[in-house]
């Protein structure tokens, strides 16, 4: 049994909590704010993005399971993201309990009218938590650009 993504899954969930307690200090009309130069999308709902990626790799596509995807209710506010990202943590805990001891089977997923992609559960786990970092920064981004100074939530932080 290799437990080291769990243990990696744990550094992602200490660099998680350093970036929502950040968002603990920015008001939550911020949180909600369309942001020009991303797209009109705000913190709370690109956050929701991160959290239905998981869903989207780790449940519907990989366990072909028709899980519903987070909505806009779900990231109104820091109380209601934080209980999305509860929802994720049980998602990826399940999925890497299923594939601890043997990491580099090739996955056949079906995709919709085009051919089967074959992917390694390692290889999924890689994507979805680098998926999460990609926008943690530009969540510092956002927050800057809201007036905010980031704080460090880096895996490796002070």
């Amino acid at each position: 049994m290799d437990t080291t993504l769990l243990h990696q899954y744990q550094l992602v969930l200490s660099s998680r909590e350093a970036l929502l307690n950040y968002c603990e200090t920015i008001r939550p009309e911020h949180l909600a704010q369309p942001i020009p130069s991303y797209n009109n999308d705000s913190m709370g709902s690109l956050m929701r993005h991160v959290a239905n990626t998981y869903l989207g790799w780790l449940l519907n596509f990989l366990q072909q399971e028709q899980h519903p995807y987070f909505t806009e209710d779900n990231h109104k506010n820091l109380p209601a993201i934080r209980s999305m990202f509860e929802q994720v943590n049980l998602v990826v805990n399940n999925f890497l309990q299923q594939y601890k001891d043997d990491l580099t089977a090739p996955l056949n997923l079906p995709r919709e009218g085009e051919t089967k992609l074959t992917l390694t559960p390692l290889e999924l786990f890689t994507h979805v938590i680098t998926h999460e970092y990609h926008h943690k920064g530009q969540l510092a981004n956002m927050s800057r650009q809201l007036g905010y100074i980031p704080v460090d939530t880096d895996v490796i932080r002070d």
